[in-house]
């Protein structure tokens, strides 16, 4: 059994000690030694469903001269403005301050004036409805190249929702599904205006953190009123100065905060690759801390369970093994994949066939398969309780609003049955219906994606900055809202567009998605894919019903 220490730090259990894994060859796979470790067959088959596939060469040499043509122009542009010839709308330090420290970092406000800017109509877009399968936007329109905005009155109504989160469709407003909400915030209004330390622990905080530790099949849990903050705020709370921390390349943003304020060394593994996660931990453990050479006090694994700009799933049966093997811990964070994934919906544990007793730390959000806002940490009893007292989150942060925590239970209730009804099964088995036949029509059109076959985040890949902005204006033209990201969020070349697949979807709206899809692939030319998928609509449609 792990205990928690006064610091906080995590003893192994003994029952690890000692046990044999399977090596790891050069393509960081589990070797034929591990086939009888629990869920590594479920991980052979998950390493076969990703798909990564690489772009013809011309597209890398034409992306990178369509940066450097826009970049030229951007040098250009600040010359006028320098001799007065154009006024810059930006923030920009005063003569008087010429000799102190710069505010704003140079390169960043050069890509903002002279990039972002000419295209910002495409993000932050007000809605003014409800945001489910679909949504109405408010038309707005720029007079000055987008540097400031005006309202034209009309509304678009009925475009269609491909980027939002929604994945079990649980961001509705149907009198009948929301009254226990609305009862609760009869009872006790909409604030609680006190941390759970003091006066605003309320029974249906604590019934949300006894059916999340039910759901997730551990000991305990706690639960916090912003998701961002509960990778952020509580990893300084487990690790510290002369600790290792192992993360992926691509984890979240609030992970990598979280591991920068900790004050433990960091180092960076490549996304998914056993091989490059197993040397470091090797080296870890036979190194130690640098100069001293004294062993770590810790070793944290961090990643994520679907990661939100790939829409890959962690290969979670191989980590579990290598953390085992070399007396790690690792951190799950399940914010895309808990609710999205798994039978019944319990994430990747259960997609990948993983006990959760071996994960140490679980971590999710309910902002998105749950409809509602905050996020939880659950493990060992130990470890929560540390938690209640040691973390920031926990101790200086606002308790989650009753209505919410009311949301989260009505979902989750929903999704274990406990309603009395079928209706969460229902939904999660039509959002892996959705995404199953999204992802083959794509892969059958001659777009390159990205990701696992069962994760709903898809990544249609659009490489070029011209087409990821054509792209957004002309799917919007045709009513269908579309996520588009590029650099800095993305690699310089590999812009893309993120489609959120959710159970509220149609497939009456998939198609017409689709088959806007399909024109703006072949006008645009985002077509790239040089593989071929020979996939009747019969087999399609045997495939989506299995």
């Amino acid at each position: 059994m792990e205990k928690a220490s006064a610091n906080g730090s995590l003893t192994p259990r003994r029952g690890h000690l000692g046990r044999k894994y399977g090596e790891i060859d050069k393509n960081g796979n589990l070797s034929s030694t591990q086939r009888n470790v629990p869920g590594s067959d479920a991980a052979s088959r998950q390493c076969k469903q990703e798909v990564f596939e690489q772009a013809p060469m011309y597209v890398a040499v034409m992306t990178y001269l369509g940066f450097g043509i826009v970049t030229l122009f951007g040098y250009f542009r600040d010359f006028l403005r320098a001799v007065g010839l154009e006024k810059c709308h930006l923030a920009r330090e005063r003569e008087e301050q010429k000799d102190f420290v710069p505010l704003y970092q140079d390169f960043e406000n050069f890509y903002t004036r002279n990039l972002y800017m000419r295209v910002r109509d495409n993000w932050n877009r007000p809605v003014c409805s409800l945001p489910g399968p679909v949504f109405d936007l408010m038309e707005r329109v720029s007079d000055d190249y987008n540097w400031t905005f005006r309202f034209t009155g009309r509304t678009l109504h009925n475009v269609i929702n491909m980027g939002s989160y929604n994945y079990l469709g649980f961001a509705e407003n149907e009198a009948e599904s929301l009254k226990t909400v609305a009862d609760t915030t009869l009872r006790y209004g909409v604030g609680v205006c006190s941390t759970r330390h003091e006066i605003g622990n309320l029974s249906i905080h604590e019934e949300l953190e006894e059916l999340v530790a039910r759901f997730l099949g551990v000991e305990s849990s706690m639960t916090f009123g912003m998701g961002f903050a509960t990778n952020s705020m509580n990893i300084p709370a487990l690790v510290g100065k002369g600790c290792l921390i192992l993360s992926d390349e691509l984890n979240h943003t609030s992970l990598i905060l979280g591991a920068r304020l900790s004050g433990a060394t960091i180092r960076v593994f490549k996304h998914n690759n056993m091989h490059s996660l197993e040397k470091m931990l090797r080296e870890a453990v036979c190194s130690g801390q640098p100069r001293t050479h004294r062993p770590w006090k810790k070793i944290l694994i961090m990643v994520e369970g679907i990661y939100s700009m790939e829409g890959s799933v962690v290969r979670l049966a191989e980590i579990v093994a290598l953390k085992k093997k070399y007396k790690a811990y690792l951190y799950l964070d399940e914010a895309h994949s808990i609710g999205a994934v798994g039978p019944s919906g319990r994430g990747v544990t259960e997609l990948t066939g993983v006990n959760p007793a071996d994960v140490d730390v679980m971590m999710g959000t309910f902002t998105k398969s749950f409809g509602a806002a905050g996020g939880y940490i659950a493990g060992r009893k130990e470890l929560v309780d540390y938690l209640r007292t040691c973390s920031h989150s926990a101790v200086y942060a606002t308790a989650l609003s009753p209505p919410v925590t009311e949301q989260i239970l009505r979902a989750m209730k929903c999704i274990m049955g406990k309603d009395g009804s079928a209706e969460g099964i229902r939904r999660i088995r039509q959002l892996a219906e959705n995404t199953r036949y999204f992802r083959a029509r794509l892969k059958e059109m001659g777009f390159i994606i990205y990701g696992n076959d069962h994760s709903p985040v898809v990544p249609i890949l659009l490489y070029m900055p011209g087409k990821v902005v054509a792209f957004a204006r002309e799917m919007l033209e045709r009513k269908i809202g579309v996520v588009v990201v590029g650099f800095p969020a993305t690699p310089i070349t590999e812009a893309r567009a993120r489609f959120c697949l959710s159970a509220g979807h149609t497939r009456a709206m998939l198609d017409q998605v689709l088959h806007h899809l399909n024109e703006v692939g072949d006008n645009l030319c985002l077509k790239f894919s040089r593989r071929k998928h020979d996939l009747s609509r019969a087999s399609l449609s045997e495939e989506t019903a299995s």
